[in-house]
């Protein structure tokens, strides 16, 4: 499996032919990620996680393209891409399905808290092929599992320094790389990545470094 980070939250899973793209945000280079796709999963609502513009190009211009997502991000692109209906899919944590010849199961079911008085969204965490973890926003822990490639929120609204590394410590994932990383100049990530890959190590987990389009084998 080969894996392409994006900026931001979105990277891109390509096995045998298959494409699939998590959280084409409007942080990201979401026309890039998307091209060939054949699925995308989205986390939750929040623009820096769907492009919904994008997204709804790519739909309709790409008859393969299957979108998977959590119950309001679905009925939004309904919507939005109406040609699109049968191939736009509902997600409920603690589900599987198969998306582009990937194997997923989905986790957890709510957005971190940012403020009392910012309301919760939906959000759903995604395990591709036993392997790749994406949290969205949040630390849900999957139960039940052991992952193999943990994608780490370095930093958010809604979380702490010490709160990223806990669920690196949490996951315990043989290899980890950062997503959620727009909001933070090099000086930052580079304190935070720090932490991370350090205490990270303690516990077994190798760290390292994504840039923006850059790839990993898996």
């Amino acid at each position: 499996m080969k894996l392409t980070k994006y900026t931001h939250a979105c990277v891109r899973l390509e096995k045998n032919g298959g494409v699939l793209v998590i959280d084409p945000g409007t942080f990201s280079e979401t026309a890039e990620a998307l091209d060939g796709a054949r699925a995308v999963l989205v986390t939750h609502e929040h623009k820096d996680h769907i492009d919904v513009a994008a997204v709804k190009s790519a739909l309709t211009e790409n008859r393969e393209l299957e979108l998977f997502a959590p119950l309001g991000v679905a009925d939004t692109m309904r919507i939005e891409a109406a040609d699109a209906l049968s191939r736009i899919h509902t997600v409920e944590p603690g589900t599987s399905f198969e998306a582009a010849g990937f194997d997923v199961r989905s986790f957890g079911g709510q957005h971190a808290l940012i403020h009392p008085q910012i309301p919760l969204v939906a959000n759903i965490g995604y395990l591709v092929d036993g392997n790749v973890y994406h949290p969205g926003d949040s630390f849900i822990i999957p139960d039940g599992i052991s992952v193999q490639t943990l994608l780490v929120p370095v930093h958010a609204p809604w979380n702490k320094v010490s709160e990223v590394v806990d669920f690196v410590i949490g996951v315990r994932a043989p290899r980890a790389f950062p997503i959620h990383d727009a909001l933070l100049n090099g000086t930052g990530l580079d304190l935070v990545e720090g932490h991370v890959k350090r205490i990270g190590a303690k516990y077994g987990t190798e760290y390292a470094h994504l840039s923006a389009r850059e790839s990993v084998k898996l």
